[in-house]
């Protein structure tokens, strides 16, 4: 068994990865000559497969996997985690924001006796939109799950194999992997690091994958929404309750005829949308565990290189 493994889902990264792995060879040699880095393959339709395959033919501590199509990239990370085999594995993104020569930084931060360790990026090298997005998430994230989440984390960080064991066996089929192994529980603590610009290309995430994958991920780890709209459902009610008594008395007292089909015609309007909103709401929730029922597999691998050995 290596003593440590790296992670790295891959998606579109062609141009990035033979610098990668260079940069990590150099990296982790500094720590154990006893190490694997497992590149996770996740259906970008490029040269990334072909270098891996090259890579994992030239040195036998690089193993791929290849996805039958796009699963995703905490999918990527959950393939990684479930075959590598090293006491401390390292997670990391492969457009080499996340700069290999901090692992050792982190290494030596998890040797002090943290199940966890977090690389907090001090100065992102993000596009302006992204990085406050991002800050907008993870507020709201943290208000409806009660997880606090930094902003300034990202998947980068060093895991125990106590940890990784655990995290084997949490399948649900919405995955963010930051707020697994939040949930877990195990002694954390955080490294600040240098955060680079992208290597080469933009980046694939768009401003609509970003959307659902925060959607999901606050679905996934809340029930939050459900208890908001049951609050808003009994203020509305105490809302209509008073202005009924208020109309009631002022017609009563003041023999005041009741006006205002308008806003009745509005008022149904706005009551109708809200109504249809929660509904919408429980049907999402209802659909994802209709999907966790199925028991699909959470990724489907098309090729490996340990095929090859």
């Amino acid at each position: 068994m290596p003593h440590l493994s790296v992670v790295i889902p891959v998606y579109k990264a062609e141009d990035c990865l033979e610098e990668l792995y260079k940069r990590l060879r150099g990296s982790l040699s500094t720590i154990t000559a006893d190490f694997e880095i497992w590149f996770i393959e996740d259906g970008g339709n490029d040269g990334s497969w072909d270098l891996i395959r090259g890579l994992a033919k030239s040195d036998p501590r690089v193993k791929g996997l290849k996805f039958s199509r796009n699963f995703g990239q905490h999918h990527g990370i959950t393939a990684g985690i479930d075959l590598c085999d090293g006491d401390w594995v390292v997670v990391m993104d492969c457009d080499l924001q996340d700069r290999p020569e901090e692992i050792p930084h982190l290494y030596q931060k998890a040797r002090e006796g943290y199940d966890v360790v977090l690389a907090k990026r001090v100065h992102r090298k993000d596009r302006p939109s992204k990085v406050l997005g991002s800050s907008f998430f993870y507020k709201v994230f943290s208000y409806l799950t009660d997880i606090h989440c930094d902003k300034d984390v990202g998947n980068f960080r060093v895991l125990s194999r106590k940890v990784v064991n655990n995290l084997r066996s949490m399948r649900e089929q919405l995955r963010f992997f930051i707020g697994l192994v939040h949930w877990l529980g195990f002694p954390t603590a955080s490294v600040e690091v240098q955060h680079d610009p992208r290597f080469k290309g933009e980046t694939t995430y768009t401003f609509k994958k970003l959307c659902k994958l925060a959607f999901e991920a606050m679905i996934d780890y809340s029930d939050k929404p459900l208890r908001l709209s049951v609050k808003f459902g009994f203020l509305m009610a105490t809302v209509s309750f008073c202005c009924g008594v208020f109309i009631l008395i002022r017609a009563s007292i003041f023999d005041s005829p009741v006006l205002g089909w308008s806003s009745l015609i509005v008022s149904m309007y706005f009551l109708g949308g809200i109504i249809i909103t929660i509904l919408g709401v429980i049907g999402i929730y209802l659909g994802k565990t209709f999907d966790e029922t199925k028991r699909r597999p959470l990724y489907v691998i098309a090729d490996s290189t340990l095929d090859t050995e």
